[in-house]
């Protein structure tokens, strides 16, 4: 039965798949402890650390330009799914309204039900970067991080905060959830780093 769903890639396909992946049709749902369940109006981004603090609504995400990307996930339980298409506010587009302090140099996400994981600026401020409102042309469902959920496609999934409820900025760098759980600080899965580096 599985196999219908998950498959071995006979090859990379062209690079696509990163080591020790397989690729799934399907859209599994990955989530330590409960579902948040939020409300799209009641969302809130809320922005702190080394920034002018500042709280940005779910309105006034939705005012912002939207941008619709596809591109290719991958878990770090080894599931890759290819092809996915995300519609929401670039992260330069958000960072473009946030005033950062001096020396900051890596941001801590915060989700609604108390996940965090950590990135560095560099990672965090890519074009490709998106807080994802719309998963394939339909609202995000509840269980895949609706009503917005941040994605990050370099990384492996962990680092896609659901639910995203803040960011806060740092002068270093500090693990989240799963990186103070055994999990790589970074996570590219180009690179296989699925585990810790010595946090």
């Amino acid at each position: 039965m599985l196999g219908k769903f998950f498959r071995k890639p006979e090859d990379d396909q062209g690079g696509r798949i990163p080591p020790g992946q397989t690729l799934t049709t399907r859209f599994p749902v990955l989530t330590y402890g409960p579902t948040p369940r939020i409300e799209p109006q009641n969302v809130e981004v809320r922005v702190w650390g080394l920034a002018e603090e500042q709280t940005f609504t779910w309105a006034d995400l939705l005012a912002m330009p939207q941008t619709t990307l596809t591109y290719d996930i991958h878990c770090v339980t080894h599931w890759s799914k290819l092809d996915t298409t995300w519609t929401g506010v670039t992260v330069p587009e958000l960072m473009s309204r946030v005033q950062l302090r001096p020396g900051a140099t890596h941001v801590m996400i915060h989700s609604y039900g108390g996940y965090t994981t950590n990135l560095s600026l560099e990672d965090f401020v890519r074009p490709l970067n998106l807080l994802a409102h719309d998963f394939g042309g339909a609202p995000l469902e509840t269980e895949h991080g609706g009503p917005m959920r941040l994605v990050v496609p370099h990384l492996y999934f962990w680092k896609s905060a659901k639910w995203i409820s803040g960011l806060e900025f740092m002068d270093h760098d500090m693990p989240g959830f799963w990186e103070r759980n055994g999990y790589h600080m970074r996570g590219d899965p180009f690179k296989d780093e699925r585990y810790s580096d010595g946090y």
